[in-house]
């Protein structure tokens, strides 16, 4: 899955003949999933028609301030346009809006949202050779540079005057791939390995039976999810568990019992950098598992137990460089426990939930965790969705393990 999945990228295009290519650049950025939305200077539209990339983005076409519809005129906002991209990418960007941009003039709809802008703004220049070499064009890239603004460099090839020489807008699929590396580059996890387990894992007593717990996996899912999306290589030890994730940087390693989760962390481990346990393991597990349905009867039934391997601890044994999360489930003495852990297993850090509060725990789309470090320094997080306590959760690590670093 690329980086840009489920991102809203505004794209500005300006009146230049390369602007015929801009019908494929939506067309790649839609393939990647992300959500499109295209604003035209009017000139532009002598190039390539709105019609064609309304029909590619599956979204209006915006290209003046106000537009009539029946009786009435409706505004497009350019400062609500400006917030809503995750990224704007001008392509092309003629020496005219270059010059524009640099000055600070605002005489259309797309130098309006760029002056409003907040996310990252990508320009990709498109000109004639002797119009890209000129001095002023020069000062312009320059100066768009200085303001944080992230130069996709022109190529060399032919140009619509019949020249060959430097100026030519880059294709779209360099471009596409330009910003996907140039956002990976900047991801804080770019580099790292991370490792994650999650969901419940399920005891066998027999053919049909087992012990388990009500571990949806949500939270572990979340993570895993979050860790990809900051640019790390995630290894994800699932337990059973009916949660999807869809991410060329997630690696899904299925598991049913402690014994094979065991096996699994501990073959991964030596290779990341983070792990964090997020599986609600079993304890314990039938000492013995008949290999016949145990059939009912009308005495009771006495199972013998004994306790799991202790995956978590096995691993704090062995940590060298890795940054090492488990987690906490308590009921009582929560706090205490959980600096407990922290010391025995030798932890990095520790996830403490609490059943007692409200809307925390298995199989609610919300959680509330208190963060514990190693020297026992305690971080509360108010009531969030697991999507939003995954970022908690992560951020803490990242900050946390820099610390370690230094």
């Amino acid at each position: 899955m690329s980086v840009l999945s489920g991102k809203k990228i505004l794209l500005g295009i300006t009146a230049g003949i390369a602007a015929y290519k801009t019908a494929s650049l939506v067309r790649l950025f839609i393939k990647l999933g992300a959500d499109v939305k295209v604003i035209m200077t009017p000139a532009s539209k002598d190039f390539i028609t709105p019609l064609t990339l309304s029909t590619l983005s599956k979204n209006p076409v915006l290209s003046t301030f106000y537009e009539k519809e029946d009786e009435n005129e409706l505004w497009n906002n350019h400062v609500d346009l400006g917030l809503w991209a995750d990224y704007f990418l001008i392509a092309p960007a003629t020496a005219n809006t270059l010059s524009k941009m640099v000055n600070g003039t605002c005489d259309n709809l797309l130098l309006a949202t760029y002056l409003s802008a907040k996310c990252p703004v990508y320009f990709a220049p498109a000109m004639d050779l002797d119009m890209y070499k000129h001095p002023s064009t020069k000062e312009s890239l320059a100066k768009l540079k200085s303001f944080g603004n992230i130069l996709i460099p022109a190529t060399s090839g032919e140009l619509a005057s019949g020249l060959v020489g430097e100026g030519r807008m880059a294709e779209p699929e360099d471009i596409v791939s330009f910003i996907e590396n140039n956002i990976l580059s900047k991801l804080p996890l770019r580099g790292k390995k991370v490792l994650i387990t999650a969901g419940p894992t399920y005891e066998a007593i027999d053919p049909v039976r087992f012990i388990g717990n009500h571990s949806s996996g949500k939270m572990g899912f979340a993570i895993a999810k979050e860790a990809a999306n900051l640019g790390a290589e995630v290894i994800l030890i699932s337990g059973p568990s009916h949660q999807q994730i869809k991410h060329s940087f997630v690696k899904r390693v299925d598991v049913v019992s402690a014994d094979e989760m065991y096996d699994a962390a501990h073959q991964y481990f030596n290779e990341v950098d983070i792990a964090i346990l997020a599986a609600a393991v079993a304890d314990y597990k039938p000492k013995k598992v008949a290999h016949q349905k145990i059939k009912k009867q009308d005495s009771s039934l006495t199972i013998a137990l004994t306790p799991t391997k202790d995956i978590l601890a096995s691993l704090g044994l062995i940590k060298k460089q890795q940054f090492l999360v488990g987690f906490a489930l308590e009921t009582n003495n929560e706090i205490e426990n959980a600096k407990s852990k922290v010391i025995r297993k030798n932890l990095d850090a520790i996830v403490l939930n609490s059943l007692q509060d409200k809307g925390a725990g298995f199989a609610t789309n919300t959680n509330k965790i208190t963060i514990i470090d190693k020297n026992l320094n305690e971080k509360a997080f108010e009531l969030k969705s697991k999507a939003a306590v995954a970022k908690d959760i992560i951020n803490e690590i990242i900050l946390r393990s820099k610390n370690q670093d230094t």
